[in-house]
């Protein structure tokens, strides 16, 4: 059996200052790299049981920012806000677990986290179900995962898929890209009415904390800490007969040499239609054919194009249609 590797009470007070205070002049000061006030301004506020404080300090001890790198006081902070219902903490919470190796507790994070459409989490989870690795192996499952996760822009996922596919047969790589648009479907209907703005990308880049509103009654700033690549990452879980596959890299689009297309699908995710495309030209469908992704409202449609004929694009929809894929002919 192939397998994937993977490498990886305090009492409450009540704070004289209101908390929402504390937790913003922590993150002004860690905008300006004074990590050590940061965390001296969080920590009052996280010991009396602010979950955005209580967040912050995880990130603080997992990147050893203002404090020394202690990663299970990080998985301590990660649990007191993940607990009270902070979304990203509970991410981080289950990866944490994940990598200090309490994989038994982890899933039912991981399981969360996935299913709101969290990349990381999919991409260790779908690892797990490779490998029953705690979970009962489920290699539809864990194609759906990593299916998921590569949308979503993981590369280590898109590396793995890859290799995935050398060890799942057809019949359930079908049944993986369909139950990955399932999942992707539920998590759009699970989706809260109540919308929280993502930190800008620059500040992510920049590794500043952005203050932002959390869904609760009385909204307070809190800091999402950007992470060096290398702690964001999980530990790499990688088929052991290839674990020195490169990434795959997609083929450079051709100039479309006639007005025809065929369209795949349409999909709230436009990572998911990236993937598909990728799935079906490792499938050897669609060579030197160019993807279009077409805006439609809430939704992208995945178009290929590059068809002098409609008879020569309803050619090209037979690959695409026996791993289960819709393929309709339509005119660029």
């Amino acid at each position: 059996m192939h397998r994937l590797c993977t490498g990886a009470a305090m009492v409450a007070m009540v704070a004289a200052v209101p908390a929402a205070a504390d937790v913003k002049a922590g993150v002004d000061a860690w905008g300006r790299g004074d990590y050590r006030r940061a965390v001296e301004e969080w920590r009052g506020p996280a010991v009396a049981g602010d979950a955005d404080a209580q967040f912050n300090l995880g990130q603080a001890y997992k990147l050893g920012r203002g404090v020394p790198v202690d990663l299970p006081m990080a998985e301590e902070w990660y649990r007191k806000a993940a607990e009270q219902g902070h979304r990203q903490a509970a991410d981080n919470y289950g990866l944490a677990l994940f990598q200090n190796n309490k994989r038994d507790r982890a899933v039912t994070w991981l399981e969360k986290s996935a299913g709101r459409g969290e990349p990381r989490a999919q991409y260790v989870l779908g690892t797990m179900y490779f490998n029953a690795d705690v979970v009962a192996r489920d290699w539809v499952r864990a194609y759906a995962l990593m299916t998921r996760a590569s949308g979503a822009g993981l590369s280590q996922a898109t590396a793995t898929l890859a290799q995935m596919d050398r060890y799942i047969s057809l019949s359930d790589r079908q049944k993986g890209t369909e139950l990955a648009r399932t999942l992707e479907s539920e998590a759009g209907r699970a989706t809260s009415p109540v919308v929280v703005a993502e930190a800008p990308a620059r500040a992510r880049e920049t590794g500043r904390p952005t203050p932002r509103s959390t869904p609760r009654a009385t909204a307070q700033p809190t800091a999402e800490v950007a992470e060096q690549s290398s702690a964001r990452r999980p530990a790499a879980p990688r088929p052991t007969p290839v674990a020195s596959a490169p990434t795959r890299a997609a083929p450079a689009p051709k100039t479309a040499s006639g007005p025809f297309r065929v369209q795949l699908g349409a999909f709230r995710d436009e990572g998911n239609a990236r993937a598909l495309f990728a799935q079906l030209q490792r499938a050897g469908g669609f060579a030197g054919k160019t993807p279009y992704l077409v805006r439609a409202g809430a939704l992208t449609r995945l178009q290929v194009g590059g068809f002098a004929s409609s008879a020569e694009a309803e050619r090209s929809c037979g690959p695409a249609k026996a791993s289960g894929n819709p393929c309709v002919v339509v005119r660029g």
